[in-house]
């Protein structure tokens, strides 16, 4: 696909601009995901964007896995990683590369820095770095060791390297503006030591430089041109181009930095500390449960990469934050699945119904569409009996005003064979209904007088008892009970390690404690139903239409014995919970 699958939008005029003047000769971008986690749909947007400018403009798009900080990543985020874009449709053709490749680099620029005057070992804690940062209204104070010599700060910053300080204990950070009416410019940090393990780079390291610091650099090495990424580093920008500008001597290129607003939407979690929460409280059975917002999850639930373009393309890029319905997304799913999608009759909440006059050891074959306006897509038989399985929700003993399904007394049209005219219910012991008869008038068949005799009962699916396969259907509703999203952590979520203190680690556990509050207990239903044979047959992975009830999608849990089907969208006017009456 090319660049023109996304509409036209105030980054493309930046850099047709920037073509134009001549500042570049080509386009250049870059994808750069944190391996702290599996991605989730918010990361479409900036991920679509990158790769898609570039396929536009007829440059390339490296992917570079920003693992700065090795408490919290894994080699298990970098392929999973890889596979979703790989879904979307896209390649990384400038290559695959990672902030620690550039760490050797980072710390000779650290280096030079400190000659230079432009950066200093600190030795504040995290409690009085933020105390002398200021506020919004107040500017910051110069720290006690902002001004020592800086050979003693290069000794101190070379120790750290050695590993002689403890962690928390020193920190390297870049001598800018303590008065800067902007707070990320004043003097951030570069460097923190933290005696973790790189799962890349082993123990060579116990230092590791900050997000702020090593991202600019890695783009300049890279030779990116444009450094696509949303509104929330925009306050970011003049770091950005500080780091870059007092390295220029030591870097190929110069990129520029543009912002787009991220992409929000209703009752959905965008952040990953929260996601993460989740899996590590045992409350998903995982990155991938279907319940997730992470691409992986919208894969196993029968989302297409296509229908996910589709939807960043529908709600397109502007500069101004908003919050998209989750159902314009689930829109794009029903259009990308409507045509290509077999049909297929299952009941989720089975009631039996026993035809009292149908022949006794007779069967009938009956012919179906695998989709009504495909006949490319083949038909199907199935063999029916005198006993059919209907949905709980198509029979009413006692009806409500308005139900034109099964009840005593109506007739209703098995969908592509009879008419039946219930006639009662027998309940269990229990109350329950046990089963449900019904006459069949046999001139309604298709091709007999009867065909196309009117009748007020609406046509229901059913499923032929002498082939029922017995399935499991997981029905989700969103993960949070109210409609409003956790809001996502800090944009530069490892600057954290370095300024957070004591009353902001309590804020944070406050605020997890209020996520898993608003938790929907009713975020998975599982029901026991019954499916047509052929389709517990299929490869996991693909999807039916279950009639009249939603898009299905056949899971990896799925056994011969037992097949499994997410519900991946219901259909347009159907209930979430179950069918429209």
């Amino acid at each position: 696909m090319d660049g023109k699958e996304l509409r036209g939008n105030f980054i493309w005029d930046a850099i047709d601009e920037d073509l134009k003047e001549g500042r570049y000769t080509e386009v250049h971008t870059r994808f750069p995901p944190e391996p702290n986690g599996y991605m989730h749909i918010g990361h479409c947007k900036a991920l679509i964007m990158d790769f898609l400018t570039a396929e536009k403009y007829g440059g390339k798009c490296n992917l570079r896995f920003d693992d700065t900080n090795p408490a919290k990543e894994d080699m298990e985020f970098v392929r999973n990683i890889e596979a979703d874009i790989r879904w979307l449709g896209f390649d990384w053709t400038g290559g695959m590369f990672f902030a620690s490749d550039y760490y050797g680099k980072c710390y000779e620029i650290a280096e030079d820095w400190i000659r230079r005057g432009l950066a200093y070992v600190d030795e504040l804690s995290k409690e009085e770095m933020r105390a002398y940062r200021g506020t919004l209204t107040q500017p910051g104070k110069n720290s006690p060791w902002r001004d020592r010599p800086w050979e003693e700060s290069l000794d101190l910053f070379r120790r750290m390297r050695a590993g002689e300080f403890p962690e928390g204990s020193k920190t390297l950070r870049m001598k800018i503006d303590m008065a800067s009416p902007n707070l990320v410019m004043r003097d951030p940090a570069m460097y923190r030591i933290l005696y973790k393990e790189h799962w890349r780079t082993g123990k060579e390291w116990c230092i590791y430089p900050m997000y702020d610091f090593s991202h600019p650099i890695g783009d300049a090495l890279e030779g990116i041109t444009h450094s696509l990424c949303s509104l929330e580093y925009e306050i970011h920008r003049p770091l950005y181009d500080w780091v870059v500008e007092h390295a220029r001597d030591m870097l190929p290129g110069h990129p520029r930095q543009i912002e787009f607003a991220r992409l929000n939407m209703t009752q959905t979690v965008m952040s990953k500390r929260y996601l993460r929460a989740l899996v590590e409280g045992g409350y998903v059975r995982g990155w991938d449960d279907p319940r997730m917002p992470t691409l992986a999850a919208l894969r196993r639930r029968g989302y297409s990469g296509a229908a996910i373009r589709d939807f960043i393309n529908q709600i397109g890029l502007s500069k101004a934050d908003s919050v998209v319905d989750v159902a314009m997304l689930e829109s794009c799913v029903r259009d990308d699945l409507e045509d290509r999608a077999r049909r297929v009759s299952a009941v989720l909440r089975p009631v039996k119904v026993v035809l009292t006059n149908w022949p006794e050891g007779e069967t009938q074959k009956i012919e179906l569409p695998n989709h009504p306006k495909k006949p490319e897509m083949g038909t199907r038989t199935v063999t029916m009996g005198n006993v059919v399985y209907i949905d709980r929700d198509d029979f009413m003993e006692v009806p409500e005003k308005g139900f034109m399904r099964m009840f005593p007394g109506n007739e209703v049209r098995l969908m592509n064979a009879f008419i039946v005219r219930c006639d009662e219910c027998v309940k269990d012991e229990d109350g329950e209904i046990a089963e449900v008869r019904c006459t069949v008038d046999f001139d309604s068949a298709a091709g007999m007088p009867g065909a196309a005799r009117k009748i007020k009962g609406k046509a229901i699916h059913w499923v032929s008892a002498l082939e029922a396969q017995p399935f499991e259907a997981r029905l989700y509703e969103p993960l949070l009970a109210d409609e409003d999203a956790p809001e996502e952590e800090p944009a530069a979520e490892d600057a954290e390690d370095t300024e957070e203190s004591a009353e902001g680690e309590n804020a944070t556990a406050s605020k997890m404690d209020y996520f898993i509050s608003r938790l929907n207990k009713n975020s998975l239903t599982v029901l026991r139903g019954f499916i047509e044979p052929w389709a517990a047959e299929t490869e996991n992975g693909e999807v039916f239409q279950f009639l009249r009830t939603g898009f299905f999608c056949k899971d990896p849990d799925s056994t011969p014995e037992l097949p499994v089907f997410n519900r991946t969208v219901s259909l347009k006017g159907v209930a979430a919970k179950g069918q429209k009456k």
